[in-house]
């Protein structure tokens, strides 16, 4: 009768194992009650848990990466932890379980939770309370707070991070400074450098924010990255799965010199970096699963990253459950290189908080990760503030501006109030720019007067005007001008191709740049004005040798700074306007102030893998 019964069950779970999903939003699927994590309700459990995150002792994480796990092709076999506590039972078996259970307080135990109250914002006391179990029980990373390294010894010292964040930018110093993850020397193992493939190698990074000893990095500029074939979710379709994590690589790659790239085609020892879902015991890896609830994924620095799909995953604008690109956003900035971080905003933070419709990184974690990596240096084509009318509210005029950086084929709206570049850039100027070349814009120029409003592009020996209403360039006028002419057709005297531009409103003035000389064309009389004169002898350093010379980049006014810029390589010079002058009355007219650093004023532009760009 139980063998009938057993082949009954066995037969039905067979025929009826298929998942049907009818919402593309996946809010009809309830997560499963079979695969629950364990919640910690007792001290037991309390203390398994400051054991298993390095609250009671620190981890070597990267050792248990690498630890060989018996038997790995037997998915079914129990894990090793709880093989390891299975023992002949004996007499006082009953009295070893009920003092086990007692668990008998330690001060490591105490310290430990003091700790982690501390760093969670919970009154410290020392004790089991609610508001502690609420904080252990949340959805987590599986990588430990407190981890040591075997190429330096981590400590992610949580205890000072709330206290010291506030001056995280200032962490320069070797001597001292915000301390969020105390480090030792150890000896590096040479069979490291065996184990992890050319591109995957570390090369140190330092002094860092994270003070003293330098940290690792990847040692190239563009890394692949792959969904493993067999770690493919249940829960959302590949195409979504694959599409929130190219959203999850580009939020990194927005912020540093790091381009990534998706691999599908490459052995997979090839790829950098290799990302699964999984269950239990997954994937080979030498860590288990818990079930839906507490740990949801788990990421080992210079390789791949898991996610528990017994937790439910959803897409951006999903807000039913785990935010699949929040996730992988944290377990990417481990393999980066980056520890939690304890700081409200932190994307790096252990416990999962649910993002808004606005997430993105938080300025510590991009300080942070550019401590790694460095910022974005690179040239730009050219620079401009468009001006534009919209209607307010109440339905009135209002004069706006936005300020754009154009590079080769790519353009970044940058958000001055917020002194970085739009969410989601950049983007290709032909999606954002419709009848201008695709690529290598020399100028822009908005000629602005009372009875004139006309924009033009400017590339080679050619000159584009552009529909400010409609959104793209003229091919012919409301004049009866066709489009593109010749440079010297629409502004005589001017002779093309030309190194930049601007338009200057107070003269009423084009200034157009060539090697070392620049133009003045007046818009009113349509000529030039007794020039061409030296860049140098028009525009002269305040510090002597310090001056752009020739072949600028760009030009532009910037109606936020109320100032003139010239850009050249990766720096700019700001000419002396009016305040400066007040400032200091022996300033030359014109002058060049000295040169600084584009990243150091206009911050996050940087590029992106072109198969991670909007081309809609």
């Amino acid at each position: 009768m139980r063998l009938v019964l057993y082949l009954s069950v066995f037969w039905l779970t067979v025929g009826h194992c298929e998942k049907l999903f009818h919402n593309r939003d996946y809010s009809d699927i309830s997560p499963s009650s079979q695969h629950q994590a364990r919640p910690v309700g007792n001290q037991a459990a309390a203390e398994e848990y400051l054991r298993k995150y390095g609250w009671t002792d620190q981890i070597n994480w990267e050792n248990i990466q690498r630890q060989k796990t018996e038997n790995s092709a037997d998915d079914h076999r129990a894990p090793q932890d709880w093989l390891d506590r299975i023992k002949e039972g004996s007499s006082a078996s009953k009295q070893w379980q009920q003092s086990q259970a007692e668990s008998t307080t330690t001060s490591a135990y105490i310290e430990a939770l003091k700790q982690f109250q501390k760093a969670n914002g919970i009154p410290v006391s020392g004790e089991l309370n609610k508001a502690t179990q609420e904080a252990m029980n949340k959805p987590r990373c599986g990588v430990p707070d407190r981890v040591v390294s075997e190429s330096a010894l981590l400590d992610n010292e949580t205890h000072d991070i709330l206290n010291q964040t506030s001056d995280f930018n200032k962490t320069t110093d070797t001597n001292g400074g915000t301390n969020m993850i105390g480090t030792s020397k150890v000896r590096k193992k040479r069979f490291l450098e065996i184990l992890l493939s050319p591109s995957q190698r570390e090369v140190p990074v330092g002094p860092d924010l994270f003070n003293r000893a330098p940290k690792m990095a990847f040692s190239k500029a563009k890394l692949t990255w792959r969904l493993m074939g067999e770690g493919y979710s249940n829960q959302l379709s590949v195409e979504e799965q694959r599409h929130v994590l190219r959203m999850a690589f580009r939020m990194w790659s927005e912020v540093i010199p790091l381009e990534f790239e998706e691999d599908n085609h490459s052995p997979a020892s090839m790829v950098d970096i290799k990302l699964g879902f999984g269950t239990g015991r997954h994937m080979g890896c030498t860590r288990t699963f818990d079930g839906n609830g507490q740990e949801f994924a788990h990421a080992w620095q210079f390789g791949d990253i898991h996610f528990d799909d017994d937790d439910h995953f959803t897409t951006p604008n999903n807000g039913n459950g785990i935010s699949l690109l929040k996730v992988a956003v944290h377990e990417l900035g481990h393999v980066l290189g980056l520890p939690h971080i304890y700081r409200m905003g932190s994307v790096m933070q252990p416990s999962y908080i649910p993002q808004d419709s606005m997430f993105e990184l938080d300025w510590l974690d991009r300080k942070a990760i550019q401590q790694l990596y460095g910022v974005c240096k690179s040239p730009f084509d050219t620079v401009f503030d468009w001006i534009h009318s919209e209607k307010n509210e109440y339905g009135e005029t209002i004069i706006q501006f936005n300020t754009y950086f154009f590079r080769n084929n790519l353009y970044w709206l940058y958000e001055n109030r917020n002194n970085r570049t739009r969410y989601g850039d950049p983007i290709p100027l032909s999606v954002g720019w419709q009848g201008i070349p695709s690529s290598g814009i020399n100028a822009f120029v908005h000629i602005w007067t009372w009875t004139r409003d006309a924009i033009y592009f400017f590339k080679g020996t050619q000159f584009w005007r552009y529909d400010n209403e409609n959104d793209q360039a003229y091919t012919e006028d409301a004049e009866g001008k066709k489009y593109p002419k010749l440079i010297s057709e629409g502004f005589p005297g001017v002779q093309g191709p030309i190194d930049t531009a601007f338009y200057n409103k107070r003269d009423q003035n084009i200034y157009f740049f060539k090697s070392s000389n620049v133009i003045t064309f007046n818009v009113n009389t349509n000529q030039i004005n007794g020039y061409p004169k030296r860049i140098i002898d028009v525009f002269p350093p305040v510090v002597q040798n310090d001056h752009p010379i020739e072949n600028l980049n760009a030009a532009y006014y910037s109606y936020h700074y109320q100032s003139i810029f010239f850009f050249k390589s990766n720096f700019f010079w700001k000419v002396v306007n009016d305040w400066d002058k007040k400032q200091n009355p022996l300033l030359p007219i014109n002058g060049l102030m000295p040169k600084k650093n584009i990243s150091d004023q206009w911050f996050d532009i940087c590029d992106v893998h072109y198969s991670m760009l909007n081309k809609n």
